[in-house]
């Protein structure tokens, strides 16, 4: 990926190295299951690590000053991915005759502290619509390529741009359409739609992928499927035919690694948002 001469954003907190108000130690579950549960998600972390069993809190040891790392590549990468979104997102709104609000993006270390409550880094990346930030322990990063045999800048670029297509989707009001239905349905039915919040999220992802690389030039061969093999790791039954030997397409809630494919493909060849409507989605 060519993104050497991206913007770099100002709206990066670097909160490594600092406490995140007590480090979350999973305990009675194993690893890669809490990574399934919260691989991209725009679900309200505490609600997450409320139902994990097992757990208890315990203060991280500060192991060095906080923020950046010197010849910090991966959080100058993340930053210059986080300005691409801004200023791809701002010509669309600019387009719309609308204004794009653009959100934050914190990196810590072990745990941190948003608004939608604490969270662990094995819960993988996710967005916190309250306070309208995206949060990331650098060391996913490593996770995606080692763990989930996703190598390459731009898969990683994949997992910021999903984050964002969240952020969209709060700006828009689709993810409050979602919260609205929460304990008005059934769970088999809330996770439908929260399969539907995700491949559109997916799909944001692919319509970034679109404009940054008519803007900038921002691909090179292989890019492309680095996103997609990604996205076929974190499927949700790729992940729990892994983590549990079989498949429950009831408990999906970020959609099959088949569907999360197609929407970042469908998303990146249309560059439309019209053609990713949250009731369109399946």
């Amino acid at each position: 990926m060519r993104w050497q001469d991206l913007r770099r954003s100002g709206n990066v907190e670097d909160r490594r190295g600092m406490s995140g108000g007590g480090k979350v130690a999973i305990g009675g579950i194993g690893m890669i299951i809490v990574l399934a549960i919260g691989l991209l998600t725009g679900q309200d972390p505490g609600e997450i690590l409320g139902n994990l069993q097992g757990t208890e809190t315990q203060q991280p040891a500060q192991t060095r000053p906080p923020g950046p790392l010197p010849d910090d590549k991966t959080a100058d990468f993340v930053s210059a991915v986080l300005g691409s979104t801004e200023d791809v997102w701002g010509e669309i709104y600019k387009a719309n005759d609308a204004q794009y609000e653009q959100p934050t993006l914190q990196m810590f270390e072990d745990a941190t502290q948003s608004a939608c409550g604490g969270a662990s880094s094995a819960m993988g990346p996710f967005y916190c619509p309250a306070d309208q930030k995206v949060y990331i322990d650098l060391d996913f990063c490593n996770e995606l390529r080692d763990r989930f045999k996703a190598p390459g800048d731009f898969a990683v670029a994949y997992v910021v741009a999903h984050e964002v297509g969240h952020h969209v989707q709060n700006l828009m009001g689709v993810s409050s359409q979602l919260q609205e239905q929460r304990g008005r349905i059934s769970k088999e039915e809330y996770n439908k739609l929260s399969v539907k919040l995700e491949l559109q999220a997916d799909f944001f992802a692919g319509v970034w992928a679109n404009h940054a690389q008519q803007m900038e030039k921002i691909l090179e061969p292989g890019d492309l499927e680095a996103a997609l093999t990604a996205a076929n790791a974190i499927g949700d039954d790729k992940l729990q035919k892994e983590s549990q030997g079989y498949v429950v397409p009831d408990a999906f809630t970020h959609g099959s690694s088949k569907q999360r494919m197609y929407w970042f493909k469908k998303g990146f060849e249309t560059g439309d948002l019209n053609q990713g409507k949250y009731e369109d989605i399946r």
